[in-house]
């Protein structure tokens, strides 16, 4: 049998009651702070002690003063009324044009994940306004350390660079190479790695979460020199300059996963489940997220969902 939350007997009119009384040290000061007669307010505290069945107040004295009982009962109904309050407030603000939701995004999910969602949070009839800022995996961190966004969203960082900073796993994805539809090396019968050399390649600059394991992808497939390499974390860049020239793109695949289902790019034939990496959510560990920004992660749960 499920426990309730609440005795239902037991009323806001209740704790707001015994809050003011045991402010005030006062049954007569708590009823004219709550516009209230001190007969009502004597019943309600009354009928609050017979409910939980203890004193909560020492009547052996002038002034009113907790009893032991009082005082932890004190503790968390202060708690929760200002929780409550916290709730409410919360709401209220979330319905005004000044509240902003800014999300730090790398590129694998800029193009895959935060259209969806943004266009989920947005359906939830929010007035709240969000702010995509994306760029590199250090620089996007760093301001969430400022607190300049509120969330990052992308592949999990090397541990030294997440104190301070949570890691909701959200699903896992791999690296890819892709070139444009009727490339050369498509037509390479057996296709081996080594051949990319001959072409321009497109890669992740120093710095960036995946070039490390880019790297060890390359060395372990015996490639040691790429031809007039160009280091960009712009997709938009990217996708452009691959699909007019023979360059190939190393990138994540969340980054290409629509181009590739729409055969504007096209996946080389090499196995990458080596790069296979977690993506996810950072947010920072001392801080609490506002109400739209934790509907916009929600959002985010739930498109991901559908990728796992």
């Amino acid at each position: 049998m499920a426990r309730r939350l609440l005795d239902p007997r037991i009323k806001l009119r209740h704790i707001a009651c015994f809050l003011e009384v045991a402010r005030l040290t006062s049954v007569v000061a708590a009823a004219d702070a709550l516009a209230i007669s001190q007969p009502a307010a004597s019943k309600t505290i009354q009928e609050l002690e017979q409910l939980l069945g203890v004193a909560l107040f020492d009547r052996s004295r002038r002034s009113l003063f907790l009893s032991p009982f009082g005082e932890v009962f004190q503790r968390y109904a202060a708690a929760s009324v200002t929780a409550l309050r916290q709730g409410i407030d919360s709401i209220a603000q979330a319905q005004t044009d000044a509240v902003v939701v800014k999300v730090g995004a790398l590129p694998t999910v800029s193009a895959r994940i935060l259209p969806r969602a943004v266009q989920q949070f947005t359906a939830q009839g929010l007035r709240a306004r969000t702010r995509i800022v994306t760029g590199p995996n250090q620089y996007l961190l760093s301001l969430l350390r400022l607190g300049d966004v509120d969330i990052v969203i992308g592949r999990m960082a090397e541990p030294e660079a997440m104190a301070g900073f949570s890691f909701e796993h959200l699903y896992s994805e791999k690296v890819v190479l892709v070139v444009r539809a009727g490339h050369p090396l498509l037509a390479a019968k057996p296709f081996n790695l080594t051949m990319i050399e001959a072409y321009q390649a497109l890669m992740p600059p120093p710095g960036s979460v995946i070039r490390p394991v880019v790297e060890r992808l390359l060395i372990a497939h015996g490639v040691n020199q790429l031809r007039d390499e160009v280091e960009t974390v712009s997709n938009a860049f990217g996708r452009s300059f691959t699909r007019l020239s023979d360059a190939v793109w190393i990138i994540s695949e969340g980054v290409v996963a629509e181009d590739i289902a729409e055969g504007q790019l096209v996946r080389l034939p090499v196995d990458t489940a080596e790069t296979l990496g977690p993506v996810g959510l950072t947010t920072r560990t001392d801080t609490t997220l506002s109400m739209p920004a934790g509907m916009l992660l929600q959002s985010i749960r739930d498109i991901s969902a559908t990728l796992r």
